[in-house]
């Protein structure tokens, strides 16, 4: 396993008032340069249902809803060894300079993508932002658990921009 970065930007502006945190990009998601890239991820089709708008197809239109909505999107880990897409085998995770969002955008509400997410957060970026973050169900294929309409229902109360 070799270390790999994080091969994209967040996405932010000074509207942003509420920040989703994955894990790290799947090798999909690091193929097509961009966040939920995998066509079984549910992440998309949730944040339309949330809003009910069509599911963006291209990153251009997945960023717009992001910001039209106010919502700034990035993952906790910098840098790790993986094993394909899987979180459980993340190793040697680094975190990401949360205060490249927070210059941008004054976040006032942080969601984590599944439980990785909310264990890093917690234990690297919640003391340099000093705010809880809300983990909520990861929109993951690997989380078989949760169906669409669950992760809406879940996701939706916390999403009110």
């Amino acid at each position: 396993m070799q270390q790999l970065g994080h091969p994209f930007p967040p996405v932010a502006d000074e509207q942003c008032r509420i920040l989703i945190l994955g894990s790290f990009p799947s090798v999909v998601s690091r193929e097509e340069g961009f966040f939920y890239g995998h066509p079984r991820n549910r992440f998309w089709p949730m944040l339309a249902g949330i809003f009910y708008e069509e599911t963006p197809l291209t990153v251009p239109d997945r960023k717009a809803l992001l910001l039209r909505h106010h919502l700034a999107l990035w993952d906790v880990i910098a840098s790790c060894r993986i094993e394909g897409s899987a979180d459980a085998s993340v190793r040697d995770a680094t975190p990401v300079d949360i205060r490249r969002v927070l210059k941008v955008a004054p976040v006032e509400r942080i969601l984590c993508n599944g439980a990785l997410a909310g264990r890093l957060y917690r234990r690297h970026l919640q003391p340099i932002t000093g705010m809880e973050a809300i983990v909520l169900p990861s929109t993951s294929p690997a989380n078989a658990a949760w169906n669409l309409p669950r992760l809406v229902a879940a996701w939706k109360p916390h999403l009110n921009t």
